[in-house]
């Protein structure tokens, strides 16, 4: 029996582990709920609110566990405990799957990584499961309790509110990264020798990334605030298109810096394409400089008997003068053109 006690408060503890918060809305406000979720549900549904519940990274039986009795789709549910979802919106008989991209950036390391919100939707509870970080949506609950007018219009406004802080989340990113390219820009126009196309590599690659999560977004949004979408109420569809805008503004910003990082990229290889050149310049001027005084040389080191000025008292000297000034005028030359 003690035995059988421990098992059923481990579940407990470990489900309480899985739920970031749970709460019964009425009219925009916080209200005293059952502890079940099917009964929290039903009382919604008796008087015109909706529940909030937001679970962590959940397995299978844990999510069964807590969200079991309303009956999602098995494709949905799937997708909620697989999580690798792109961003999308999906219809099930009167229930809303939404998927979106949480993105976070170290900026120690110049690194992205992703995590995923799953949002189900309906007229009387919504459902946000969560996977990976979760620090930009720390503050979204107590942000919008404090507005019961716009909670009062039901679960889309949370979601909305949750959307709204991910894409801010977007927005602080991309300056970030645009700092990070502007570093790399500076560094590459600063006249060092030094090549940073790897540096270069690493950064694009992370900005794809960071598109691949925030680009397909848009559509899941124009969906919502079309006037088929008979989902989300109309109040509501307003304030998705403006996040619609603030999206769209991401999308552009991280679409120039990709194109300005590939400008950057061209540039930096074209520079160590102009120093190579300056090099093999740089020794040809040396070779040449070095070839007229080696044949001269080569030439009175030939053993014939009968050569001219070899009995010439200031042949020596006359062939030592002629090997300075040739080596002179070839590097008058030579510096005039900026080969050395």
């Amino acid at each position: 029996m003690l035995e059988f006690g421990l098992r059923i408060c481990g579940i407990l503890h470990n489900t309480m582990l899985m739920i970031v918060d749970s709460a019964l809305y009425i009219n925009g406000t916080r209200a005293e709920c059952p502890s079940d979720l099917s009964d929290q549900v039903e009382v919604a549904k008796e008087r015109g609110g909706f529940v909030w519940i937001g679970l962590a990274e959940p397995t299978q039986e844990e999510f069964n566990h807590v969200v079991g009795e309303l009956h999602f789709h098995p494709l949905a549910i799937e997708d909620a405990i697989s999580a690798k979802q792109r961003p999308k919106i999906e219809d099930y008989a009167g229930l809303t799957f939404f998927v979106i991209k949480t993105v976070f950036y170290n900026e120690a390391k110049s690194e992205i990584t992703t995590g995923e919100l799953m949002c189900f939707v309906n007229s009387h509870f919504i459902v946000i499961v969560r996977h990976g970080e979760g620090s930009p949506l720390s503050t979204v609950r107590s942000d919008i309790e404090v507005r019961p007018d716009h909670l009062s219009i039901g679960p889309f406004a949370v979601l909305h509110a949750v959307i709204d802080r991910v894409i801010d989340g977007y927005t602080n990113i991309a300056a970030e990264l645009e700092n990070d390219v502007i570093d790399i820009e500076t560094a590459v126009f600063s006249g060092n020798r030094k090549t940073f196309s790897q540096d270069i590599y690493f950064l694009k690659r992370e900005i794809i990334e960071y598109r691949h999560a925030i680009e397909p977004l848009l559509l899941p949004l124009q969906k919502i605030v079309h006037e088929t979408f008979s989902a989300a109420p109309d109040l509501i569809k307003p304030f998705f298109r403006d996040t619609i805008d603030h999206l769209q503004h991401a999308c552009e910003h991280a679409s120039g810096m990709d194109m300005l990082l590939t400008a950057v990229l061209q540039a930096d290889l074209a520079h160590v394409q102009v120093r190579q050149n300056a090099d093999v310049r740089r020794i040809s001027a040396w070779v040449a400089l070095a070839a007229a005084p080696t044949m001269i040389a080569g030439i009175y080191g030939m053993n014939f008997e009968y050569m001219p000025e070899l009995n010439w008292r200031y042949g020596y000297f006359a062939v030592l003068g002629g090997l300075a000034l040739v080596s002179g005028v070839l590097f008058y030359k030579f510096k005039k053109s900026q080969w050395l």
